[in-house]
């Protein structure tokens, strides 16, 4: 090596962090325009090795592309795990729409969506997320069949919390057996944070149980409401007060990021099994989901027991059954159940379990490749 030779790169240096905007690991991303109504929107499928993708619109104003892509990048990639988690025959996949949805969703723009989800034959299948609803779904549905999350009286499955709380419920069912033996919550307490549509189901299915429930909300309205129709649940100031509170399950069921350091630290349930999205604040080795296994609380995944929406809406690519969906969000307990065990067995946390079984679950088929319509 000569002296103006540049030096190699040590072998023990450690490989730069992939780019948020680095989609080689998805099979397929597209970027979606409409000069006539201004759609500015990307489609993102993940993964389609257990079945059409299947994952919401997300209409936000996003700061530039780049972010709406590293955004859709994460949530397709979410989806697939979540998909493939709860024994689900589908893939994993995203949109985002990029505008402010008070002032530049329109008919018309829906419509033109519709069209580009549409042209993708079936191999990604929308459904509502933050900033779209019931009501934008009937919309896109006029122009592509594969829009899931449409009101009943289109065919669709309506509001998907019933399930989502419900999934919730048989997820702490499910570590109610892991821990103590028996799957009911009956004789326990139960902190609820949110008792939007969600929370306020699954308080009224912990009541039948048998259990005593605390909750608390932002929302004094929503407080009210529920107070007046269970007047037994116990209403405390904020969430600082509830996880300190003596409660053996903490429900996280409003805004993600829910287990913040601070929480984790002082909170005093043994469980944590909540209807919230992305409640663990740090991922990955020596995150969120580590410090709870080093304080012995048992993490029932958000991804997984909160699939019951995802089941209900996907049951109405078959033609909406109810019946049928609450079978299927029935089994959350079983999935839940072997995640911990699993976790046990592996002396890992709950968190890294599910992303193994979901990655197992999803290998398996990968050998068959992507998914193609029916011809």
């Amino acid at each position: 090596m000569t002296a103006s030779s540049s030096p190699l790169p040590s072998l023990t240096t450690a490989p730069p962090a992939p780019s948020p905007t680095d989609t080689s690991a998805h099979e397929q991303v597209v970027f979606c325009h409409d000069r006539q109504t201004g759609l500015r929107a990307i489609i993102s499928i993940y993964s389609t090795a257990l079945g059409p993708a299947l994952g919401g619109t997300r209409f936000y104003p996003y700061e530039s592309e780049d972010a709406a892509l590293a955004d859709v990048l994460r949530l397709s990639k979410g989806m697939a795990y979540k998909n493939a988690v709860a024994g689900l025959d589908l893939g994993g996949g995203k949109a985002v729409i990029i505008g402010d949805p008070a002032t530049d969703k329109t008919p018309d723009l829906l419509r033109a969506y519709g069209r580009f989800v549409e042209s993708l034959g079936g191999r990604y299948v929308t459904a509502c997320d933050v900033g779209t609803y019931v009501a934008d779904m009937d919309v896109v549905s006029e122009t592509t069949r594969f829009a899931t999350g449409r009101s009943e009286a289109n065919g669709g499955a309506g509001d998907s919390s019933v399930l989502t709380a419900f999934g919730v419920f048989q997820g702490q069912r499910a570590a109610a057996q892991h821990l103590w033996g028996e799957p009911t919550l009956k004789g326990r307490t139960v902190g609820i944070a949110g008792v939007g549509k969600v929370g306020r189901i699954l308080a009224g299915h912990l009541l039948e149980d048998g259990a005593h429930v605390m909750v608390t909300d932002v929302n004094e309205q929503a407080l009210a409401a529920l107070k007046a129709q269970h007047p037994e649940i116990e209403v405390v100031a904020d969430t600082a007060t509830l996880v300190t509170s003596d409660i053996d399950v903490y429900a996280p069921c409003a805004l993600g990021g829910a287990l913040d350091d601070t929480t984790v630290e002082t909170l005093r349930a043994t469980v944590v099994c909540g209807g919230a999205n992305n409640q663990l604040v740090r991922e990955g080795d020596g995150g969120t989901a580590d410090r709870l296994r080093e304080r012995g609380i048992t993490y029932a995944p958000d991804f997984l027991v909160n699939a019951g929406g995802v089941i209900q809406v996907s049951d109405e690519l078959h033609g909406f059954d109810f019946e049928r969906a609450k079978k299927g969000a029935t089994a959350i307990f079983d999935h839940t159940l072997e995640v911990l065990r699993t976790a046990d067995e592996r002396g890992i946390t709950p968190a890294a379990a599910a992303d193994h079984i979901a990655e197992e679950r999803m290998a398996a088929k990968q050998a068959a490749g992507i998914w193609l319509p029916a011809r």
